[in-house]
């Protein structure tokens, strides 16, 4: 998939904090969370993704997502990686607007 029409179906998606970003090689991250749901590209490189308890590996041309609040570890191709990523937080819909606080 080109970069161009991910990033649109992002934003389309309510995926409104996109960024293009390159991953150190061989970096393994710690287990952590984020307080947003994760769309990303591969576009070079790999991926290796932990969530519970089994690794997926992402290479470039495919797609990963991730709700907010999943716990997982992150470890990246021997190369570096870089990919697309779209951030959708709490208060943002599926169609990008923003929700009424109550």
């Amino acid at each position: 998939m080109e970069t161009k029409e991910f990033e649109k179906q992002l934003k389309q998606g309510g995926y409104l904090d996109v960024e293009m970003k390159k991953a150190a090689p061989n970096f393994l991250s710690k287990p952590h969370t984020h307080e947003f749901d994760v769309r990303a590209l591969i576009v070079d490189g790999q991926l290796a993704l932990t969530r519970d308890g089994r690794t997926d590996t992402f290479r470039a041309g495919q797609i990963f997502e991730m709700d907010a609040g999943c716990l997982h570890t992150e470890q990246y191709g021997a190369e570096g990686t870089t990919y697309l990523v779209g951030r959708r937080h709490k208060e943002t819909s599926k169609a990008g607007t923003i929700k009424a606080a109550g």
